[in-house]
């Protein structure tokens, strides 16, 4: 077994109702490291072409990484896989808090589940020892009411991974939750849990990961402390958590305003960090082992929207979607919209953008109070936003059940132009980072292999003139020095996203947090990364390996998702993207071109060694010692 590893690796039928238990060589681990790249190598080999996303044949994966339960900051982080029902491609997302560690704890690096229980059943593992358990009675109910059930059948102490209740009412963007207000949210997977009727994961060990050199590891851990004070823009991120950057976004034209029309919210203070330090943060919440705590718990005990500490509280995207994309200023009703969203288990980016989608439509008059069931949905209005939520969560009416599916469906389902509204890729919604401010994150957008996503790439600003020292240094440690014009979309900008969404890669693979490992910004960079993995494992690992496990992992996904058809047609921005931005700030008027984003696919996909429809090719396979997977390429 080697050092960082529990050398286990659980395997669920849950059709059969049988647990077996596999031991991968060194080889396999060093391979791989974990996460989601570790998770191909399974769901490739035992999915068949063209499983139902929610049918029994849809293999989801839980997998750790190879640093997960160190005495570190940043590396208590679990990978959700499996095929998306958002997509009809690979699904993957990231959480962190405490379930990741305490499942190592528990005895596994990951868990592989496939088939569906005739009931519903949860599944318990504890010291090294797994078991299926009826969940019958935990079916309907929030996650803050399961966690306290669970803790009482289990362990108090014990962690807890679940579906809520809007995955039972068939909400598309269900996501998976743990400490009722950690999030595995963007692809669907708590719908895909639900389908399998598994209700919950609960992990409650004592077992250490074995370390080759804690003296080493200590002493990387005792810098973060002295450092963090130091980092740009680390202290901000510790204080006011993700929403520090509410107000820098909105200075730069990149706080999507009114369903992504404008860069700018006049009532932005409103629904900054800083107001919510002052108004109504609770305290600061962590990860296993991490110093930063930039979790937030709020609390609002008056007024017409109380919200509970216990389930957490908004981040950056939270706000953004619920707040600009929407018009909302008052931050406590987007503080119970973040509650709603953790108790019932939704992912907030693509609940939030959906009822701002809603809102467009409304006002543009593609929608109508008969189909809203009587809503009068515009923007501003937090009283018709919460309320749409509630319909969403339930799935009230045809309006609640078809906001439930999402934005790109709901256009299907109402017409009359309301495509043109979107901010869809692959059916996800975009985040809270605008492209026609941050030109690469554009590009990001559009080939990530599970739609728009904010956390695949470093964003443009940290690559553009004027880029601080620190930045720029540790970017050169990936091969990367020449930063680019703003708003500009050149090859280097090309080579600045892929290369960094390699390292990004690497990062979901190995299982650490992007706020504390990172190739710019973050507290750690790419050398002390490395620095950290050879002083958990022993192996003398450098950045280039590192970085190919990135580039296998970015391969393994374009493999899955050409074998289930998708390719560069499904590469593709939203027609809102190019026309032009309304309102105030630097951005406005501002807009992408087909042609720049065409030429940057191009370039991209020259860059991965993947064909000019975005297919990796078996040779590119090959030189990533990933050639077995040629092997589900299309014909």
């Amino acid at each position: 077994m080697p050092n960082g590893y529990n050398g286990r690796i659980l395997h669920v039928d849950l059709t059969k109702g049988s647990l077996t238990v596999e031991e991968p060589n060194e080889a396999f681990y060093r391979k791989y490291l974990g996460g989601s790249a570790m998770a191909m190598h399974y769901i490739l080999r035992e999915m068949p072409k063209g499983a139902d996303p929610l049918g029994p044949e849809n293999v989801l994966t839980l997998m750790t990484g190879v640093t997960t339960g160190a005495a570190i900051s940043g590396q208590s982080r679990i990978n959700a896989n499996a095929k998306s029902p958002i997509s009809g491609g690979i699904g993957d997302s990231q959480s962190g808090g405490f379930f990741p560690a305490e499942l190592k704890f528990a005895g596994f690096d990951g868990i592989v589940i496939k088939g569906k229980s005739p009931r519903p059943v949860y599944l318990a593992i504890v010291d090294g020892k797994a078991e299926l358990r009826d969940a019958a009675h935990l079916m309907g109910k929030q996650t803050g009411e399961v966690d306290d059930i669970l803790h009482g059948e289990v362990d108090p102490k014990a962690e807890i991974l679940q579906h809520g209740p809007a995955a039972e009412n068939g909400v598309l963007f269900s996501s998976l939750v743990s400490m009722s207000n950690r999030h595995n949210g963007r692809t669907g997977m708590g719908l895909v849990m639900a389908s399998k009727n598994l209700k919950a994961v609960v992990a409650r060990g004592k077992k250490k990961p074995t370390l080759a050199n804690q003296k080493a590891l200590t002493e990387l851990n005792k810098t973060g402390p002295k450092i963090l004070p130091d980092n740009p823009d680390m202290p901000g991120l510790a204080a006011e958590g993700t929403s520090t950057v509410v107000i820098f976004q909105n200075t730069m034209g990149s706080l999507p305003t009114h369903n992504y029309n404008e860069g700018q919210f006049e009532h932005c203070e409103d629904i900054s960090g800083a107001r919510m330090v002052e108004t109504i943060l609770k305290d600061r919440d962590t990860c296993y082992a991490c110093v930063v705590r930039c979790k937030r718990v709020v609390e609002v005990k008056e007024g017409a929207y109380r919200v509970d500490p216990k389930y957490g509280g908004p981040e950056y995207e939270t706000i953004g979607t619920f707040g600009s994309y929407c018009g909302v200023k008052d931050l406590a009703a987007v503080a119970l919209a973040n509650q709603m969203c953790n108790q019932y288990g939704v992912d907030t980016i693509a609940a939030g953008a959906t009822i701002a989608f809603a809102m467009e439509c409304f006002e543009k008059g593609v929608i109508n109070k008969e189909q809203t069931g009587g809503l009068e949905l515009r923007f501003g209005d937090a009283e018709a936003m919460l309320k749409a939520l509630e319909m969403m969560l339930n799935c009230v009416g045809e309006f609640g059940k078809t906001l439930g599916q999402g934005s790109e469906r709901a256009a299907k389902i109402w017409g009359n132009g309301a495509e043109e509204h979107l901010i869809t890729v692959k059916g996800a919604e975009a985040p809270a980072h605008m492209p026609q401010a941050k030109r690469s994150l554009g590009l990001i957008y559009a080939v990530n292999p599970f739609g728009a996503d904010h956390q695949s790439s470093e964003h443009d600003p940290y690559y553009e003139e004027g880029v601080a020292d620190l930045n720029l240094n540790r970017l050169k440690l990936i091969g990367l020095g020449e930063p680019q014009p703003g708003y500009s979309l050149t090859p280097e900008k090309v080579r600045f996203a892929y290369l960094t969404e390699v390292f990004y890669s690497m990062l979901d693979s190995v299982e650490l947090c992007q706020f504390v490992f990172g190739p710019a910004w973050t507290l750690y960079g790419p050398a002390e990364t490395v620095e950290m993995i050879r002083a958990v494992t022993g192996w003398d690992i450098t950045v280039e390996e590192l970085m190919e496990v990135g580039k296998r992992r970015l391969n393994l996904f374009r493999t899955f998702n050409a074998r289930e058809g998708l390719d560069r047609k499904d590469d593709k921005l939203p027609k809102k993207f190019f026309r032009q931005l309304t309102g105030t700030g630097p951005t406005a008027g501002i807009a992408l071109t087909h042609a720049e984003v065409e030429s940057a696919l191009d370039e991209y996909y020259k860059l991965a060694g993947w064909t000019t429809e975005g297919v990796p090719t078996r040779e590119t396979l090959k030189q990533r010692d990933i050639e077995w997977a040629a092997d589900y390429l299309p014909a």
